[in-house]
């Protein structure tokens, strides 16, 4: 049990609720990770209260960041994917905190990509030059249970955090089997996003256009393509990646993304084999006369599993900034 001055920082999506402990200070440094299921806590302040409580901290945190998936508004989030919702005057009276902000989880994902190791940012194609902290654009795509699009631009030292609802944008079929697959969710949903094919439930929703049948768990066609990359599972899981491609592409030539492409969420670390083997940049590419202007920009994968608390903490102990 410690009665030193802490912060504590999460990164909550629609399924995990992930919580650290954060120095006050430095740059993005965290301790003691850990992960409780969103369906298992009827609200935030249960799952902070289990956490602080397991690390033995008697005492409030100085300050948190909790980074959510989700439009923040006023600083307050309802979360698309789950039935958590809470605000940062809520958090500071449930948990005694005197400073409390709510960022997108991809504000905090891209603060991670300024102070990840680069072991940490996987190459997935590309140029082989990435430098995360020169002047620029760099722009974040994540299938995780949603689809997260954000990026972090910047210029002489200063950087800005841009925060978007990208992956709500409308699904932009390229050959025939894409057309395909978008007529077959056009008669599920009354619009196709680029989020109903690219995240956990959007790997079900491939599998049953592509098939007409009854989906198995999104875990199930990850696990299954895997195992065997020449099942049609296999060939599902290829689809998700070639058309995470284009869309990755069409984020870049929107952000004027030159300085790289990081792709980000819980999918594609435990698919990175799968993911090498796709079409997944020659999608990225494939932009008619702009194929040059994409042909230059490097693409990573986040492969540290504690990214967004990362990026939270960094955003806590910069509070100034």
């Amino acid at each position: 049990m410690t009665s030193k001055p802490y912060g504590l920082v999460a990164d909550i999506g629609g399924t995990h609720a992930r919580f650290a402990v954060a120095a006050l200070e430095g740059e993005g440094a965290i301790r003691e990770p850990r992960t409780f299921a969103v369906a298992d806590h009827k609200n935030v302040d249960d799952a902070a209260r289990e956490f602080l409580s397991t690390e033995g901290l008697a005492h409030p945190p100085e300050a948190l960041v909790f980074a959510v998936a989700g439009p923040v508004t006023g600083g307050r989030i309802h979360f698309t994917n789950s039935g958590w919702a809470f605000s940062e005057g809520e958090l500071r009276k449930t948990l005694g905190v005197k400073r409390a902000r709510l960022v997108n989880d991809f504000e905090a994902q891209a603060r991670a990509v300024a102070v990840l190791k680069p072991a940490a940012l996987l190459r997935i194609g590309g140029p082989e030059a990435f430098d995360p902290r020169a002047d620029g654009t760099i722009a974040l795509v994540g299938p995780g249970t949603g689809l997260g699009v954000g990026g972090l631009a910047r210029k002489g030292g200063a950087s800005i955090a841009l925060v978007s609802e990208g992956g709500h944008a409308g699904f932009a079929p390229v050959d025939e089997t894409d057309v395909t697959i978008l007529e077959a969710l056009r008669k599920k949903f009354d619009r196709v996003s680029a989020e109903r094919l690219l995240s956990g439930p959007g790997l079900a929703n491939l599998f049953e256009a592509m098939s007409g049948k009854t989906p198995p768990a999104p875990e199930e066609i990850t696990a299954r393509a895997k195992s065997d990359p020449k099942s049609f599972e296999g060939q599902v899981f290829a689809r998700f990646c070639a058309i995470l491609g284009s869309v990755a592409g069409d984020v870049a030539l929107v952000m004027g993304a030159r300085s790289g492409v990081v792709l980000a969420g819980g999918i594609l670390p435990n698919a990175v084999e799968l993911l090498q083997a796709s079409d997944f940049r020659a999608r990225f590419e494939d932009k008619g006369r702009f194929a040059d202007y994409l042909r230059a920009i490097p693409t990573r994968l986040i492969v540290e599993p504690h990214a967004g608390l990362i990026g939270a903490a960094s955003i806590l102990q910069h509070a100034d900034q």
